[in-house]
């Protein structure tokens, strides 16, 4: 399969990725309704992940032992951060999370220019502009100071600073394949969960006939996001540049939106919608300019 075959392969796995993400909230939040309040559901499904994938790990454990450091702690990290953004669900309306994170290509494109060296088209820094200028509108709808409002909104700001690092870090160093990745994703995310677990929340206290149910959708939730689909984002993120990879999961935008509005009740502000579509505005002109002729890759 050719460069530009992977490369459309790996923005349609990516698109789905984000689709599939825009409903994670659901399955989050109903683990928090069964006992598992705070990072505790979080926790649950991260672990699941790691049980269910050690086997993969094992019989990839050469290739783990022989992976740059720098890639695994990139991975790991975007685990933290795909747990902090889990996290942040229970804890704030699912619209503003998943507008917080998605101010990814702003800072992706920050890293790129100032940690990387990379060059920084025009167009670029006025999405930089307009991805900050959304985020203040979207932050201020209150007529405060535009800060995030209470801890989801404060981990889903960090997650998304934390994934463009992740990315960044992927995309430089990571020869690694998909299924071993997505174990150290898992690790990195169930570490981070199960630190916040006991902070943000007491420990849960369940029946044996609670237990089961639980256990169930913590599997099944572990096994196709955290597992299946991470597999599948994890091939396409060290084939695409950061930025598209954050732009392709705005689909997760749109979906997630449309089922807090029609299944939570959620609304927002309409200086929030404004700053919103600001951001995803800005993170659309990440992927306008020509891309520059010097190429990134590692050893190229």
């Amino acid at each position: 399969m050719n460069d530009d075959h992977h490369t459309l392969l790996a923005s349609a796995i990516v698109l789905f990725t984000g689709v599939l993400w825009g409903i994670y909230w659901l399955p989050v939040r109903a683990l928090g309704d069964m006992g598992l309040t705070g990072a505790w559901g979080t926790a649950a499904i991260t672990v699941a992940t790691v049980l269910l994938l050690l086997p993969i790990a094992i019989r990839h454990r050469r290739q783990l032992r022989q992976t740059h450091p720098i890639a695994l702690v990139s991975i790991a990290a975007g685990g933290a951060a795909f747990a902090l953004y889990s996290v942040g669900f229970m804890y704030g309306r699912v619209a503003i999370i998943i507008l917080l994170w998605f101010l990814s290509p702003v800072w992706s494109t920050l890293i790129g220019r100032y940690v990387m060296g990379w060059p920084t088209p025009r167009l670029r820094i006025v999405a930089i502009v307009l991805g900050l200028m959304g985020l203040l509108i979207m932050l201020g709808a209150d007529g405060g100071l535009p800060l995030p409002q209470g801890i989801g909104e404060w981990m889903a700001l960090i997650a998304g600073i934390l994934w463009s690092f992740s990315t960044t870090g992927i995309r430089v160093k990571s020869n690694i394949e998909a299924m071993p990745a997505t174990f150290i994703f898992a690790v990195g995310a169930a570490i981070t969960a199960l630190v916040l677990a006991p902070i943000l929340e007491p420990v849960p206290t369940l029946t044996s006939t609670e237990a089961p149910a639980i256990a169930g959708l913590a599997l099944v939730t572990g096994g196709l996001w955290w597992g299946l689909n991470l597999v599948a984002l994890m091939w396409a993120t060290a084939r695409l540049e950061p930025a598209r990879v954050c732009i392709l999961l705005m689909s997760e935008v749109l979906f997630g939106a449309l089922s807090a509005a029609v299944l939570a009740g959620e609304t927002l502000h309409p200086a929030e919608v404004i700053g919103g579509v600001i951001v995803l505005i800005a993170g659309l002109l990440e992927v306008l300019p020509v891309r520059p002729k010097v190429n990134h890759k590692p050893g190229l």
